[in-house]
């Protein structure tokens, strides 16, 4: 998905004119002792993606991302930053491109307050003190924090600190930001504080990374995802080709009948959807409300244009599950 670059205050740093991905890893193993915690995991990020990393405990996604900053060396593979292969992740060069907020960020100095803790991480990039304050009212500011500025983080809520994490690695406008659990935690409306301060990112240029054991938090935020199983890529592609995976068959559906009784109408929908599917009572409900089982390869179309002709009507339909958590069991639950 191509975003048009809207540039938040704190993110003015972002060059999104460069054509080469935010980041490339290119075959990526490493080993722990008897443990391969990944096997040959190749990923691309570009500029503008949101990228969702998905995969159980103990999967590798956590490994994946310290490997991207440099944190772990791999066994093999090759890592290439903005098209630039990192050699020396440490270096200013090197740590200029990138920007981390891990799931569980302990970091930050207690003792002093959020805009005196930006202000440091930013003098660290060899930021003068001037426009490092600056930077960092502009990037409390972006994440909801002014408030809290002139606080000590050792006050702030666990859900704060996750913004002052957020505002952190802002604070540079690096091209890519990885994402480690980021929502983890967090009540509803936080996390979507969190989200849509990341799609502002993205927006602006910027290649994001985002491990989340949230499955459903993708639908309509990530561009693309990767299943990570045991270390090795299960799946690659669009959220919408992660979702035909799981596709429910079944679906909660409010009937009305032209021609025939309330009572009636059940037995005429199932002879309407004949060989295609099947309708059942739902829940004892007594408003028309009936569960219909769509047979593998058939359209819901198919079925809902077949109940029309057999003189019914669908006043409401929906879907039984979530077809992208079906989507991730299938690809990394064990088979029996």
């Amino acid at each position: 998905m191509t975003r048009t670059a809207t540039h938040p205050d704190c993110l003015g740093g972002i060059d999104d004119s460069r054509t080469s991905p935010a980041i490339e890893l290119l075959g990526v193993s490493r080993r722990f002792a008897a443990i391969q915690a990944l096997r040959g995991v190749s990923l691309t990020v570009g500029r503008g993606e949101i990228h969702a990393v998905l995969g159980p405990n103990g999967a590798g996604k956590t490994t994946l991302l310290r490997i991207a900053v440099g944190l772990v060396q791999p066994d093999e593979g090759t890592i290439r930053i903005t098209g630039n292969q990192v050699t020396d992740p440490f270096s200013r060069a090197s740590r200029a491109r990138f920007a981390m907020v891990p799931s569980g960020d302990r970091t930050f100095y207690l003792r002093l307050t959020g805009l005196e803790n930006l202000a440091f991480f930013a003098r660290l990039y060899g930021v003068n003190r001037e426009l490092a304050l600056d930077r960092a009212r502009r990037c409390l500011r972006a994440v909801d924090l002014v408030e809290a500025s002139d606080l000590r983080v050792g006050t702030y809520s666990h859900g704060m600190q996750k913004r002052l994490s957020i505002a952190r690695a802002l604070l540079t406008g690096p091209p890519l930001l990885l994402f480690d659990e980021a929502t983890h935690d967090l009540d509803p409306a936080a996390a979507r504080r969190i989200r849509d301060l990341v799609r502002r990112a993205a927006e602006a240029g910027a290649g994001i990374v985002w491990t989340t054991q949230r499955v459903e938090e993708i639908r309509g935020f990530c561009d693309r995802a990767t299943v990570l199983k045991r270390g090795t890529v299960r799946f690659s592609g669009t959220v919408p080709a992660l979702i035909s995976h799981g596709i429910s068959h079944q679906y909660v559906i409010h009937l009305r009948s032209r021609e025939h009784a309330r009572t009636d109408a059940l037995d005429a929908a199932s002879r309407a959807v004949g060989g295609i599917a099947s309708v059942v009572p739902h829940g004892g409900s007594e408003d028309g409300e009936c569960l219909l089982t769509v047979k593998d390869g058939v359209p819901l179309g198919d079925a809902v244009a077949a109940l029309s002709r057999g003189g019914l009507e669908v006043l409401a339909c929906r879907q039984v599950g979530s077809a992208i958590e079906d989507a991730f069991l299938a690809l990394t639950e064990d088979e029996s």
